[in-house]
């Protein structure tokens, strides 16, 4: 068995969602590591910033693909895999920061809306995870972005948090499957962070209850995470079957 390499030199990242905010943040970070990046957009609207992003990870030193694929579909995510073996040769480390969030009260929940939030917050996570296991070398590192909602009390984000909670038992599941490969599988959850992903579904005094749950009065900052990512990447590789709550004290578990 290999011993786990806590550098990211030439190894290869799949990142679901980086053509803006944290995915893309993720991608500028492991490249000056030397890192190879496939850098996944989902919709037509977001192909130029995925090919910024590539830019900027070729400018600070790594290697960059873009790859557009709609991963509420198997064959999108099964293509995702195979641009980034096509283009370098396998891959080492998948990151998902793919998401959707509505905030509604149940009762005014639409059959539509759930079956949208499932599709891209637990499906795509799902067998994201399910094709990762099988592409990924040994000692290598898989990373979903879940929610610190999973560990909150509250009211209104019943299909967001719901649609998200699954994706600690699958990376449970998979991260005992994978035992003798030293590949771990772990989440992040961070708080709301501040970004345009957040404020649509947001009022002025929700943001400023958000904002008061956390131990300096703020909301999270992508650049508060994507350290984080980077550690389960590298020298984290002992952290195995966990959610880590990246947060401020937003919630606690």
């Amino acid at each position: 068995m290999p011993t786990p390499s806590h550098t990211l030199k030439d190894k290869v990242v799949v990142i679901g969602g980086a053509s803006r905010n944290l995915g893309s943040l993720i991608a500028k970070e492991v490249a000056p590591e030397g890192a190879k990046v496939v850098v996944h957009y989902n919709s037509p609207s977001s192909k130029d910033g995925a090919e910024k992003t590539a830019a900027e990870v070729e400018a600070a030193g790594g290697k960059a693909i873009v790859h557009g694929a709609d991963l509420t579909k198997v064959p999108g995510i099964e293509g995702l895999f195979d641009a980034a073996v096509a283009a370098f040769g396998k891959v080492d480390c998948v990151v998902n920061t793919a998401g959707m969030v509505i905030k509604k009260p149940m009762t005014e929940t639409s059959e539509e809306e759930f079956d949208k939030m499932f599709a891209v917050n637990c499906k795509a996570a799902y067998f994201m995870m399910r094709e990762a296991a099988k592409r990924v070398q040994d000692g290598g590192k898989i990373v979903t972005i879940v929610t610190s909602l999973l560990a909150a009390y509250t009211g209104l984000y019943s299909v967001y948090a719901g649609s998200k909670a699954p994706v600690e038992h699958f990376t449970r599941a998979l991260s005992k499957e994978l035992f003798g490969r030293n590949i771990s599988v772990n989440n992040i959850a961070p708080g709301p962070m501040d970004t345009g992903f957040f404020y649509p579904a947001e009022t002025d005094d929700s943001i400023a209850y958000h904002k008061s749950s956390a131990m300096n009065g703020d909301l999270t900052k992508i650049e508060d995470i994507a350290p984080y990512v980077k550690f389960l990447l590298t020298d984290g590789w002992w952290l195995n079957g966990q959610t880590l709550f990246i947060n401020g004290g937003y919630t606690t578990r």
